[in-house]
């Protein structure tokens, strides 16, 4: 189509790419009114708002997010002042793909918050003065070696949950911790130095060379520790081997504790890491969108 205002080749419009000026169809003239103007003009606006309202519902909810049930799997527990029984709880609702959600169950220890894990897994915490940790593997661990102080660290797959408190004897790993990626928070890890129970040297300042840190504010990161690497993955019962350790640290309260994942998933599986982490953002400090 060419308009008839500045000549130039427009193509099917209402309005002239070029100038603006009002194209009107053939079929009636080159002439048309301006109730015929106004009429174009509003339905052009309303075809525009219909086609940005959609484009931001589709942005508002990732296509297979949604909320579905998995089982809940009580785990149970042993520490400071003895064993403790697994809790009873119902199925958990969380916001996850139907697909992985299949694949998916709530772990949770009597002491401390829960986690998602793979379906089938073992699961045991440990609790003490320093806070409490929660493990969920492929195989079984005697109760016995949970405890002991000489139990071999994971070689493969294994997930770990450590709420470590910064107000008691958990002070020296949550300053480790805050030494490696929460620069913010320094003079906690200098008032821990100088209590002098501990060398300044067990407290490096700095990340690990090798690990992918991404930070989601000045109190929670997630990271990754790559293959036979040392890093914040491996400041756990998780040993390196072929494949990575990823997780997350997030800083809680004025003192501060520290709650921090570690996820080694078999290559199979490696695909659900990522809704185990963010669950665990949604679960301490809303969902990940709000960092």
């Amino acid at each position: 189509m060419v308009c008839p205002t500045c000549h130039t080749e427009s193509g099917p419009s209402l309005f002239c790419y070029v100038c603006d000026a009002y194209l009107p169809s053939t079929s009636h003239g080159l002439k048309a009114g301006i109730p015929s103007r106004l009429g174009a003009f509003l339905l052009d606006g309303l075809i525009l708002l219909a086609v940005l309202l959609a484009i931001g519902a589709m942005g508002s909810e990732p296509r297979g997010q949604e909320a579905v049930r998995v089982p809940f799997v009580g785990c149970s527990s042993d520490g400071q002042v003895g064993p403790v029984s697994a809790p009873k709880g119902g199925e958990r609702v969380v916001p996850i793909d139907a697909s992985a959600a299949q694949k998916l169950a709530y772990y949770k220890a009597e002491r401390g918050g829960g986690i998602l894990a793979p379906r089938g897994w073992y699961c045991f915490g440990t609790y003490g003065s320093s806070g409490s940790d929660l493990f969920v593997t492929p195989q079984a661990v005697k109760t016995d070696d949970w405890l002991s102080p000489t139990r071999p660290r994971f070689a493969g797959p294994a997930i770990q949950f450590s709420a470590i408190s910064g107000g008691t004897s958990g002070r020296f790993a949550v300053a480790r911790i805050i030494a490696r990626v929460f620069p913010a928070q320094k003079a906690f890890v200098q008032s821990v130095i100088r209590e002098g129970i501990e060398p300044a040297s067990y407290f490096p300042f700095g990340p690990y060379p090798q690990d992918k840190l991404m930070y989601k504010g000045d109190r929670i990161v997630e990271y990754q520790t790559p293959p036979h690497s040392e890093g914040l993955g491996t400041a756990s019962w998780l040993q390196a081997n072929d494949y990575p350790i990823s997780g997350v640290a997030i800083l809680e309260g004025e003192e501060p504790d520290v709650l921090i994942l570690h996820v080694r998933m078999p290559p199979d599986m490696a695909h659900l890491t990522s809704h185990i982490i963010q669950q665990f953002e949604r679960d301490n400090r809303g969902s990940p969108s709000e960092k």
